[in-house]
């Protein structure tokens, strides 16, 4: 198992950082581990899709369950990871936003034995795109 919690404080309102983290289209742009994301279908707030991981361009089917103005939680059902990224905003103060984001996944096959190196590489990953965000805004 691969878990891990890592946050950023932005210093704008947390509607901007919502437009930004909710607009799942954009993910690439911001989480280069994402390389590109075919939507399957929508249901209200439930958005299921594939996506192409940069590890060997390994295709993962996820679920994204969008909480508006709270969180993002992705659900990854198929592929060589497994298990669920949750982002939380809040807000500390008018023009100031946390983002949290939380990793619970297993690594299967050749991957799941080098789940410390894999573990490393998606914090770097997540704090990187943090970063990306934090910029955008």
């Amino acid at each position: 198992m691969v878990n891990f919690h890592t946050s950023k404080e932005i210093k704008t309102h947390p509607s901007k950082v919502w437009e930004i983290i909710s607009d799942l289209d954009r993910e690439p742009e911001f989480w280069h581990g994402t390389k590109s994301i075919k939507n399957i279908s929508k249901s209200d707030n439930t958005i299921e899709r594939e996506v192409v991981i940069a590890f060997r361009n390994s295709l993962c089917k996820e679920i994204v369950l969008l909480e508006p103005m709270k969180s993002i939680t992705t659900t990854i059902v198929e592929g060589p990871i497994r298990g669920k990224k949750v982002i939380v905003i809040h807000s500390e103060g008018e023009n100031n936003t946390v983002v949290d984001v939380e990793w619970d996944i297993k690594v299967s096959g050749f991957m799941g034995l080098f789940s410390g190196i894999v573990k490393k590489h998606i914090l770097e990953g997540t704090e990187a795109a943090l970063d990306r965000i934090s910029r955008a805004v």
